[in-house]
């Protein structure tokens, strides 16, 4: 078995997007990845999940030690992803695989999507490491270029990982009430707190924001530090471990209650803009978690499809029976939609890493959007994958368990569904965001209802900021559904258009079509695409004559819709 060869959208997305060299350089990558994706490494996810960290507080001699103690499975998965793959290391350097540059994010997002399809936890580090060395890359990267070459190493006698701690108790998703007071020393400052939620708490860089005297209250009086696990003596720096978190999910990693005693720290960047330089950090964590959204949604489908063909019901396989259609179909879709707004998002950050200013305006709003549709699409789409399986879908031997408790993190870390809603309206209203996106996806190029309905997005979204403040916050999660489920449509379509001339499959306009009918209205699962559902979830070949065009509508073609 292997992921990616079952995958019918991920491969024809990476053609259109990158270049042919970057094409060529990933597939042996992509192949290696979803065969161990499917077998080792599934096996030591499980083994890791099952057997979760363990903190060892003291020595035998009484010395106060707070290490972490973690099964080898654990060892294992790490070595995959930051070794053997580099998925930490690759947006920092060239060199890792092959690539002259540093590999572009469409790269790095799908492998680390067939990467999460089995081990969702270690994506936690693995993405708080790739932040952290971005983050002292942009803002101070002469002072941290030692720490820089750590975090991107894939050498295991030199690699580090990262972390940020910014969770307090009484402010999480209020940043501004961070209590963690920093200390001026001359050569260098200390840092005193508690720490509510500190994923990877043993990291060796961890970034942190604290109160600065004199800066003023607030977000504004936060500046940007960096704790490192050891001091410049090689001696255990004052970070005391106080108890690991017993999680629904994301099992195979430590997340921790942690004081910092006086802790030694150095500035990063200037230090009053310390919230601005955490933002960076914490939005390309959050295009991650919907990376992960993403690859939750492909495996629970993948588990969906291959039960579904081989359990008999009633004389016949579920997969053949009406209803189970009906309930796979909207699945698949919303996994493949997701994947092709992840790699876009993706696509977009490469842009605006190489200086786009209009693609650095786009991934401010995709990468909310991003967070807050799929995240939540996650939740529903491993549930049902759940129940499709039945009463071994509840059971621990199987992985439904594990996707559906996986899947809950997302909608909570980097900012719960609400808070992500509010940074959608912030972005529409500073920098009309809708509008960037009309102009981006609602082109007159698909006529008919996605050119209609992005033009009522646009003064939809026009009247919502014409509203009084509370009234605004109130409507703008729905609103920012339909704002992400539409970028989703037409970047279905525009793929679907991009595989019918190059292929003369209509597999993916068949997919594009039932996802814009499903927009139009939940119940109107387009009877096309249930009758080639197969070929939909395989990748086979649909006959374009059997599917409308592009900017037509299925009342063209069919008479009924179920």
């Amino acid at each position: 078995m292997n992921y990616a060869d079952q995958d019918p959208a991920l491969r024809p997305l990476l053609d259109r997007i990158l270049s042919a060299e970057d094409r060529a350089r990933v597939e042996p990558l992509l192949t290696e990845l979803g065969e161990l994706a499917a077998g080792e490494l599934d096996r030591q996810a499980a083994l890791a999940d099952a057997n979760p960290p363990k903190l060892r507080q003291y020595a035998p001699d009484g010395e106060r030690v707070d290490e972490i103690e973690y099964h080898p499975a654990h060892d294992r998965v790490a070595s995959i992803a930051y070794e053997r793959f580099g998925l930490a290391a690759m947006s920092h350097r060239p060199g890792v695989h092959g690539w002259p540059t540093p590999v572009p994010h469409p790269v790095k997002y799908a492998l680390s999507y067939l990467y999460v399809q089995s081990e969702f936890g270690m994506a936690c580090p693995l993405s708080m490491t790739d932040s952290a060395a971005r983050v002292l890359r942009l803002f101070d990267p002469e002072r941290y270029a030692g720490e820089i070459a750590a975090l991107s190493s894939t050498d295991p006698e030199l690699r580090a990982t990262g972390a940020m701690f910014m969770t307090e108790r009484q402010g999480g998703t209020d940043v501004g009430l961070t209590r963690t007071l920093a200390t001026d020393h001359g050569t260098h400052w200390t840092l005193t707190s508690e720490k509510w939620f500190a994923s990877n708490p043993a990291a060796d860089v961890i970034l942190t924001l604290a109160r600065v005297p004199g800066q003023g209250a607030g977000t504004r009086g936060l500046g940007m530090f960096l704790v490192p696990r050891l001091r410049p003596d090689g001696s255990r720096n004052a970070i005391r471990i106080d108890r690991l978190k017993d999680k629904l999910g994301s099992r195979s990693i430590a997340s921790a209650e942690v004081s910092l005693e006086e802790a030694y720290a150095t500035p990063v960047g200037e230090l009053t803009c310390g919230f601005r330089q955490m933002a960076e950090m914490v939005n390309v964590s959050r295009l991650s978690n919907a990376m992960r959204a993403t690859a939750l949604m492909r495996r629970a489908v993948r588990e969906s499809i291959d039960h579904t063909r081989v359990r008999e019901v009633f004389g016949k396989p579920l997969f053949e029976q009406p209803l189970m259609r009906a309930t796979l179909l909207p699945m698949v879709v919303d996994a493949e939609a997701a994947l092709g707004l992840v790699l876009e998002a993706a696509a977009r950050l490469t842009e605006a890493d190489n200086g786009s200013t209009a693609a650095r305006d786009l991934i401010r709003v995709l990468t909310p959007l991003a967070k807050y549709s799929l995240c939540k699409r996650a939740r529903t789409v491993t549930g049902e994958a759940m129940e499709i399986r039945g009463g071994n879908g509840y059971i621990e031997d199987w992985v439904n368990p594990r996707l559906l408790r996986d899947a809950h993190l997302g909608s909570i870390w980097e900012g719960a569904s609400n808070v992500i809603a509010l940074d959608v309206l912030r972005c529409m209203r500073r920098r009309g965001a809708h509008h960037t996106l009309a102009d981006t996806y609602g082109t007159d190029r698909f006529a008919g209802r996605l050119a209609d309905r992005w033009k009522a997005l646009r003064e939809k979204g026009d009247r919502l900021l014409e509203l009084p403040g509370e009234e605004a916050e109130m409507r703008i999660g729905r609103y920012a559904e339909e704002l992400a489920r539409t970028v989703m449509a037409t970047l279905l379509f525009e793929q679907a258009e991009y595989e019918a001339e190059a292929t003369g499959n209509g597999r993916k306009l068949l997919v594009a079509h039932a996802c814009l009918a499903l927009l139009d209205d939940p119940d109107a699962l387009p009877r096309t695409a249930l009758d080639h559902l197969a070929e939909v979830a395989d990748g086979g070949r649909v006959p374009l004559a059997v599917v409308p065009a592009p900017g037509a509508g299925y009342e063209a073609t069919e008479a009924a819709r179920v």
